[in-house]
């Protein structure tokens, strides 16, 4: 097993790559823990699928420095590819296939001793609960089933890294709860685990984060740090007309962004904005003065706020108010 040096998989500083005049990945600069499930969120673009490849050597950084197992990347990028796996979001094994001929195959691929083979692909076809449908076309079978099965296929040779892009983009909610299930099994096994996402109930469950946005590292922490440093910035407004009042908030000094969340409407403000319970005064006050009577209340921030808050128009609002 090769070590990752003190209790990190993945180091990188100053990572950056550019097609001709486009700057895909701008100077970024990661540590992810070992043996943790850390997220990549970002808008389509933002640069995550072009830093993922960087990370495990099938693409070659413009710039910066990548060690990623202990090893540097991507002179070493040859010996790394024994120690990772791949999962991408689309299902890319062989339809033609059975669910247990398609282990078979990328055993042999990724090098499992063939007297070990046979017991890896029954240890994993009743872990990931193939044992019914080991004979049946991987074609023939469900969104959530090929998941799964793309999942065993990336860990048939155990790897100490796993990356996932955007793995679950196209499966129902009860599928990817069973998914990131099997994720945290892998992490409490000693897999290191890297997703990318753009979905906010993923990210919630990943053990820290870093936010991309058109290649820059915008944010990086726990959810439960990212959240917190938004405290007093987060409201809720309940109002009988919430389009009306959404209208009129959008105009108050220091709001970044207004949603509708059902009959509520979500506020997002700047950061040295008005204090909280100034700010609730304010805009209960701008409302009833266009007859708008209605209650805002602080509430706690949680990803979507930290994603509009980072990312987008709001975080270049926020960039000229300063």
């Amino acid at each position: 097993m090769i070590p990752a040096d003190g209790e990190v998989a993945i180091r990188a500083s100053g990572l950056t790559r550019r097609f001709g005049d486009l700057v895909a990945v701008d100077r970024v600069d990661l540590q992810v823990p070992a043996r943790h499930v850390y997220g990549f969120l970002g808008p389509n673009g933002s640069g995550k699928s072009t830093t993922i490849r960087m990370l495990c050597g099938l693409l070659t950084p413009s710039a910066g420095e990548i060690e990623v197992l202990g090893l540097r990347i991507p002179a070493e990028a040859e010996a790394l590819r024994r120690h990772i796996g791949y999962m991408t979001q689309k299902f890319s094994l062989f339809e033609d296939l059975s669910v247990r001929e398609n282990l078979d195959f990328l055993a042999a691929i990724q090098g499992v001793p063939r007297a070990r083979t046979r017991a890896r692909i029954d240890q994993l076809i009743e872990q990931y609960h193939f044992g019914d449908l080991q004979k049946q076309l991987a074609g023939t079978m469900s969104g959530g089933q090929k998941q799964r099965l793309a999942l065993a296929c990336a860990v048939i040779h155990e790897p100490e890294l796993l990356f996932l892009d955007e793995p679950t983009s196209a499966v129902d909610p009860e599928s990817r709860r069973d998914f990131w299930e099997k994720l945290f099994e892998l992490a409490d096994a000693g897999t290191t685990l890297l997703v990318s996402t753009h979905l906010m109930d993923e990210a919630e469950r990943c053990h820290r984060l870093a936010i991309l946005d058109h290649g820059v590292l915008v944010a990086d922490g726990t959810p439960q740090a990212l959240t917190g440093r938004l405290q007093g910035r987060t409201f809720i407004v309940e109002s009988a007309d919430p389009r009306r009042a959404q209208r009129l908030i959008v105009d108050v000094p220091g709001v970044l962004s207004v949603a509708q969340v059902g009959n509520s409407l979500r506020v997002l403000t700047a950061a040295g904005a008005a204090a909280a319970a100034d700010m609730c005064r304010h805009i209960d006050a701008t409302l009833a003065g266009a007859g708008q009577p209605v209650h805002t209340h602080a509430t706690p921030a949680n990803l979507e706020d930290v994603f509009v808050a980072v990312t987008g128009p709001a975080a270049e609002q926020a960039e000229r108010a300063a």
